[in-house]
């Protein structure tokens, strides 16, 4: 077992088929997939004309909040019907990845390798939507405007966009996670240090118990765990409606 370049644990290195590594974050991805997939197939279970069941209203809530959210940053019934399911993917996915952190476990967005990924997902879908409505020609004519004097800028600008996508979601998870650790470190080691002031048998025992860790991480956690991982994963779908929707026909 080791550490990958991406900070994940290797679980099994296998240099006889080709150097084949599998890491936290591959298993803790695939963890969440299967469960937001069991998630689904219970709450579209059965369904009814008239939902009375609160699985199938909280499911019918979902998909009309994000309807409306892809329909308001998007717009048009086009762009509904084709991204809805994709925003709510990436929604889903980004936070179950990140909140699996709330379980001790390794979050795959802490990973950047996981965030590069989805990011490249987004940009060729961008080039794709540019490319199919504006033709090669006038998606390479793009980077000539306003005036050709900017192509430099505009290509640089191109590349940055999913660079800037994954670092922005990777560096608020992954700084989140060692803001923690340090908070938690740090209360133990003041704890140790306050409570073996105290003489004799009873200061030795006590100094051992990181009793100041207790509650204030728990705290934190509320918003470097729960709060920024839902809110990480909206600015990425929101990121991602803008962009593809930038790239899209006007609706009007």
């Amino acid at each position: 077992m080791g550490i990958s370049i991406t900070g994940a644990r290797i679980l099994i290195s296998i240099p006889a088929l080709g150097g084949f590594i599998l890491t936290e974050t591959v298993v803790i991805t695939w963890a969440v997939m299967i469960v937001l997939v069991l998630a689904c197939r219970f709450m579209t279970k059965n369904l009814e004309v008239h939902p009375t069941k609160k699985r199938q209203i909280v499911a019918e809530w979902i998909v009309t909040a994000i309807k409306d959210m892809v329909g308001t940053n998007m717009g048009g019934p086009f762009s509904n019907t084709s991204y809805e399911p994709l925003i709510c993917a990436l929604f889903a996915l980004s936070a179950g990845c990140s909140l699996s952190s709330t379980l001790g476990l390794y979050a795959p967005t802490s990973d950047l390798s996981t965030v590069l990924g989805w990011a490249m997902l987004v940009f060729v879908l961008i080039t794709y939507n540019k490319i199919k409505f504006n033709g090669v020609g006038g998606y390479l004519k793009g980077f000539t405007e306003p005036v050709f004097v900017m192509t430099p800028m505009n290509l640089i600008s191109e590349i940055a966009t999913p660079i800037s996508m994954a670092f922005r979601h990777f560096g608020n998870i992954a700084s989140g996670s060692v803001i923690t650790t340090l908070i938690y470190a740090g209360l133990s080691g003041l704890s140790s240090m306050i409570l073996g002031l105290l003489p004799g048998a009873v200061g030795e025992f006590l100094s051992n118990i990181p009793i100041l860790s207790f509650g204030v991480p728990a705290v934190l956690s509320i918003y470097f765990d729960w709060f920024s991982s839902i809110l990480q994963a909206f600015i990425f779908c929101m990121l991602t409606m803008m962009y593809i929707g930038a790239a899209l026909p006007s609706q009007d």
